[in-house]
C-alpha cells in the first residue's frame, strides 16, 4: 500500500534528506512510499540493516560528500566532484588529496578561522 504524504507524512525525498542518506540507494519501499512521524523518529532510533549500512558505506548525498571531505558544497561542483561517493571514494580521495581538494579545504579551513575571529559586536 502506497502512502501519499500529507500533513502527518513525508515524502521519501524530505525523509532521506533528514536522514542524511542517498534517497536512489534506499529499498523501494522506502522510495515508494511516505513516512509518518512516528515512523521516521523509529527509523532514527532503531535503524534498519540497510540505513545502517548506507551511513556506513554509502553512496552518501553530496552534503554528506562535502563534509566528510572537509569542503563545501560548490567544491565539489567546481571540481566535477559533485555526485555520490561511497565511503571507500571518500577515504581514497583524503589519503591521496588531488590539489583541488587539498586547496578546497584549506579554503574552508581559513573561512571557518575568519569567522570565528570575527567581534560578536560589529
Amino acid at each position: 500500500m502506497n502512502r501519499e504524504p500529507s500533513a502527518t507524512a513525508m515524502k521519501p525525498a524530505t525523509a532521506a534528506k533528514k536522514l542524511n542518506i542517498y534517497l536512489p540507494a534506499t529499498p523501494e519501499s522506502f522510495q515508494n512510499n511516505a513516512l509518518t512521524h512516528a515512523e521516521f523518529v523509529e527509523l532514527q532510533d532503531n535503524p534498519p540493516e540497510w540505513l545502517q549500512e548506507l551511513r556506513r558505506n554509502g553512496p552518501h548525498p553530496r552534503p554528506e560528500v562535502a563534509r566528510k571531505l572537509g569542503i563545501t558544497i560548490t567544491a565539489l561542483k567546481k571540481n566535477d566532484m559533485d555526485k555520490p561517493l561511497t565511503t571507500a571514494d571518500i577515504k581514497a580521495l583524503l589519503a591521496d588529496q588531488p590539489e583541488w581538494l587539498r586547496l578546497a579545504r584549506t579554503a574552508l579551513a581559513d573561512q571557518r578561522k575568519e569567522g570565528q575571529a570575527e567581534p560578536e559586536d560589529a
